[in-house]
């Protein structure tokens, strides 16, 4: 397992809610800091680099247990399978168990990405909310489109994108083309745009999100996009087949790599009149299908919401436990 000390993280800074990244960005990685210097010091002694033997071992203890400062529920031992941390054993000839200690939380470091240079010190990458055809004009106007194609398809880099990020990750999207909109790719999905309408139409909800193994979410939804189709090759061909033909606004990203990974659903809206908070609206007027607001495939995640404008970390937090699993295991 790959010893690591430094992780960087990037956030695509050409425009959005890049700022806001950050800060919960910081937020997140100083929870993670607190909860691992407790459980640490409740649970093991100073990391030795491997294992040692004593014969009083602690009890094992996840690498996250909750995030203080909130009241919602935060993170399960199921999250810790693939982390480092204590793992006592024993056997039937001796009372000596093996403990493999905490190795050192790694120091996170956070910048803001414009150019292709800055690109390639990232470990991660998150591409904000914003205007995804403002950010894939400006991208391509700074030499970056390529490089940010090249890092999500072909190095395969974590990436996280929210809303706009969303959008700009999907492999195909509706209503783009009279916009000059440019895909980056990653997530072989078709996303609609400004699914849920105009800006004054914008709305919070309380969520379940299952990755986050308990509580609600407050997800904030701003004209942001949906997952209508999940895309295998055959379908992709068809999609631009038929948007061809009917003259609909669809755009395609350019073809990289093609990865084996399966497209996760993570979280749908199920059904909005359950989930908006003013509980004014019936089922019968939205329906009940669960719209797919949150999807995973290989080390791209995206969410049709905001999480970055709710000052809660927790996925934050989450995705940067990925990104450093994902390191620990050599695949960053």
């Amino acid at each position: 397992m790959t010893e690591i000390a430094h992780v960087t993280i990037g956030v695509l800074a050409l425009q959005g809610a890049f700022l806001e990244h950050i800060t919960l960005l910081n937020q997140a990685a100083r929870s993670l800091e607190q909860i691992h210097l407790e459980s640490s010091h409740r649970q093991s002694p100073p990391y030795t680099g491997g294992t040692e033997t004593a014969s009083h071992a602690h009890d094992a203890a996840p690498f996250i247990s909750e995030v203080k400062e909130n009241k919602s529920p935060r993170f399960s031992p199921h999250q810790t399978d693939d982390l480092p941390r204590t793992i006592s054993t024993s056997t039937e000839t001796s009372n000596t168990k093996t403990r493999t200690t905490f190795p050192p939380q790694p120091s996170f470091r956070f910048i803001q990405v414009r150019t292709a240079d800055q690109l390639s010190e990232c470990d991660a990458l998150i591409l904000p909310g914003g205007e995804s055809t403002s950010i894939s004009l400006i991208a391509e106007r700074c030499g970056l489109l390529e490089p940010l194609r090249q890092y999500v398809k072909v190095q395969r880099k974590p990436v996280w994108g929210t809303c706009a990020g969303l959008i700009l990750l999907a492999e195909s999207a509706n209503k783009s083309k009279e916009t000059g909109q440019e895909l980056i790719g990653g997530l072989d999905v078709r996303v609609h745009r400004n699914y849920f309408g105009r800006q004054v139409e914008s709305f919070e909800a309380d969520l379940e999100l299952p990755f986050l193994h308990g509580g609600t979410f407050p997800t904030v939804f701003i004209r942001a996009p949906v997952v209508e189709k999940v895309l295998t090759t055959l379908s992709a061909t068809i999609d631009e087949s038929e948007a061809a033909k009917a003259g609909t606004k669809t755009v395609l990203a350019p073809p990289r790599q093609a990865t084996n990974a399966p497209l996760e659903i993570l979280a749908r809206l199920p059904g909005r009149a359950r989930a908006i908070k003013d509980k004014m609206t019936t089922a019968e007027d939205l329906g009940e299908d669960g719209d797919v607001v949150a999807v995973k495939q290989g080390n791209v995640f995206g969410t049709a919401f905001h999480p970055e404008l709710t000052g809660d970390e927790r996925i934050h937090a989450w995705w940067l436990r990925e990104v450093v699993r994902l390191k620990y295991k050599g695949q960053v």
